[in-house]
């Protein structure tokens, strides 16, 4: 009676309750779609930033230049979608989330097809393309976002986000570890220091305009 009593409590017991093996939180290495869609994430926003700050000077070089609210407004909306690109691509390679890209990168869909749906009546002007032929610019914007969901999109990268974030492992302070060693390189520094100071003492009086300054009335 005891052993029946005994084996039934081992099969229900919860499964919160039963040790997991290692092997059982998936592999610990970011998988190679998750961290390709991050990199190119991240590579976006920092090639975003740079091209705006390149057309900007254009603009306010121009000539005949926007107003300063549409520049303002623009430089705003400029720096929040790097800001919004850089995280979900960060987001992706923790494991936290893939929705923030996935949003993201259909935004970007949309905005390019419509502003190639515009080019095709409206000649876009020089500042925008930079002197590259329209075509090829239209294929590289739309590849961009067409490949971080793919990517994003991968049977691995899902399984890592599913995860969840990596926990990070805490590891002890270095200076509290090390306290009297850190104390000893401190009062080092401070000696070599003070002994420079002693040894090579400024000499003369300044020159040039300050002197001038302190030494009239």
């Amino acid at each position: 009676m005891a052993s029946t009593v005994l084996d039934v409590r081992g099969t229900v017991e919860a499964p919160g309750l039963r040790p997991e093996h290692p092997a059982a939180h998936g592999p610990r290495r970011v998988p190679v779609p998750a961290l390709a869609a991050g990199v190119i994430s991240v590579l976006e926003a920092v090639a975003l930033l740079a091209l705006g700050l390149t057309r900007a000077d254009v603009v306010l070089a121009a000539p005949v230049r926007p107003a300063g609210w549409v520049v303002a407004v623009s430089l705003l909306l400029l720096a929040g979608w790097v800001v919004l690109t850089a995280g979900a691509g960060a987001a992706v390679v923790d494991g936290s989330t893939r929705t923030l890209l996935v949003v993201t990168s259909a935004v970007e869909l949309g905005a390019v097809s419509v502003l190639g749906g515009f080019a095709v009546l409206l000649p876009l002007p020089a500042a925008l393309t930079g002197g590259l032929p329209l075509p090829l610019l239209f294929a590289a914007a739309v590849a961009l976002p067409i490949g971080k969901l793919l990517l994003v999109d991968a049977p691995s990268a899902r399984a890592w986000v599913l995860q969840g974030p990596r926990v990070r492992e805490r590891r002890p302070d270095p200076v509290a570890t090390h306290r009297p060693l850190c104390a000893l390189t401190l009062g080092g520094i401070a000696l070599l220091l003070t002994g420079f100071a002693v040894l090579n003492p400024v000499q003369g009086e300044p020159v040039g305009p300050v002197a001038g300054v302190v030494s009239q009335p």
